[in-house]
């Protein structure tokens, strides 16, 4: 599919205000023409520089232009879809309460750091977003709609079950962003996204924000983006190259005493990938009895759960999260230093978007992955997959799990021996001819 480059000429955007694109590289915020409260917002909160998806992006969405973006995981794809949505809307001369854009994301986790980041960037404007996913209060997201909402930061599903209440109109939306829109192809929400686009006007911004485009992708671009402008950051099969790949060959039986070493002996927080939620649950218990302060996330988790864990873990409550794969892409975490596999994924792509975790905005980061002999194949696979080798690291000395202290046993009631029953003797029946009742007929 060839996607056009923007021109590096004056041109006008949908929401009528000319802007130059940037004909020099945008190297720093300062360069765009924003409005003060943006540009105080921007200066507040660190954001100085650029990172290169924001550089490439953010000057054709400024213009109006439907962006295709696709970038590694933790390079910013967020910011560089919020800093012009928040610009357009602050262009408009009246903001009527009315919902004028959409966001969509594959996950509850990640719609709300969405919101997060979308609030620092509108801090002190009369922009107003609701958050409209499963799991959570209803009718705090209704209220939320229903007091002028005029950003919709939510999942598929949700939405979906919105409109078919008929509790929100997507008749005004303006910009409609679509955030790792793989994952909702891979998560099956295809149809759901057919739905929510039949709602809103044909004549919108659309931009799509990856960390992969797959060619299931490619229809939805064909059908919904017009003429976009495409940004390819870096490759986008392989993690960021401030990521140190190891692996470890260790038995299934010794996983546990090899995370616990990497933990005792590694600073930083860490993020452990299990592949059910029952081993995830079973993980996260034997850290804590071993002293370490872990908490876990997975599907069965409630959501005021799954927030608390996440919480706790950004605040350094906790050192390890455990989490099955429902977090690969719903944390965005800054300062992970470590990322570790401790099952395999599912399938390689999955790889990718786990050990992206860390490694974020230039840190530097480690990813460990432990495979037992049989997996062997697994690993060249992933390896065929990312293009590239993983450093083979030996697994150190971890001694002999002690055995367990033979406890003696006291009984706290009184035990009464039952005497032993005797066997009794197999019931038999005769099959012989029987006899002839008296009187009988």
């Amino acid at each position: 599919m060839d996607f056009p480059r923007v021109p590096a000429q004056s041109v006008k955007s949908r929401a009528g205000t000319p802007h130059r694109i940037l004909k020099e590289e945008m190297n720093e915020f300062s360069q765009l023409e924003l409005c003060s409260v943006l540009k105080s917002n921007l200066s507040r909160n660190g954001f100085v520089k650029p990172t290169p998806v924001q550089a490439k992006s953010i000057p054709p969405a400024l213009e109006g232009r439907d962006v295709v973006a696709t970038a590694q995981t933790g390079t910013g794809k967020t910011l560089a879809f919020a800093l012009p949505m928040v610009q357009s809307l602050m262009e408009q001369k009246t903001l009527a309460a009315a919902v004028h854009a959409v966001i969509l994301s594959p996950t509850r986790e990640l719609a709300m750091q969405i919101n997060e980041t979308f609030k620092l960037v509108s801090a002190h404007t009369p922009i107003r977003t609701a958050v409209v996913v499963g799991g959570m209060d209803e009718q705090r997201q209704l209220k939320a709609i229903r007091g002028g909402a005029h950003v919709v930061i939510a999942t598929p599903g949700r939405l979906v079950d919105f409109i078919d209440r008929r509790l929100i109109k997507l008749n005004s939306v303006k910009t409609l962003v679509l955030d790792e829109a793989d994952r909702m192809l891979d998560m099956g929400f295809l149809p759901a996204l057919k739905s929510i686009l039949k709602q809103m006007p044909a004549e919108r911004q659309t931009m799509l924000f990856s960390a992969t485009i797959e060619r299931s992708v490619a229809h939805l671009v064909d059908s919904y983006v017009k003429d976009p402008v495409r940004v390819t950051i870096g490759s986008i099969t392989r993690p960021v190259e401030q990521i140190d790949l190891h692996v470890y060959e260790v038995e299934q039986d010794r996983k546990a005493r090899l995370l616990r070493h990497l933990i005792n002996n590694e600073k930083g927080s860490m993020l452990v990938f299990a592949r059910t939620k029952h081993g995830t649950d079973r993980l996260a218990k034997h850290l804590g009895r071993d002293g370490i302060k872990a908490e876990r996330i997975h599907g069965d988790r409630s959501q005021n759960q799954r927030n608390a864990a996440l919480a706790g873990f950004k605040k350094g409550d906790f050192q390890v999260l455990v989490a099955t794969d429902v977090a690969a892409r719903g944390i965005h975490v800054d300062g992970i230093a470590h990322v570790v596999n401790y099952d395999l994924p599912q399938v390689p792509e999955d790889f990718i978007h786990r050990v992206g975790r860390t490694g974020r905005a230039g840190a530097r980061g480690v990813a460990s992955t432990f495979a037992t002999r049989q997996e062997r194949s697994d690993i060249r696979q992933i390896e065929k997959t990312i293009n590239l080798q993983l450093q083979r690291q030996d697994v150190p000395d971890l001694g002999v799990e002690e055995a367990p202290v033979a406890r003696e046993f006291t009984p706290k009631a009184k035990v009464i021996a039952m005497p032993e029953k005797k066997a009794h003797k197999p019931f038999t029946r005769s099959f012989g001819a029987k006899k002839k009742r008296f009187g009988g007929r």
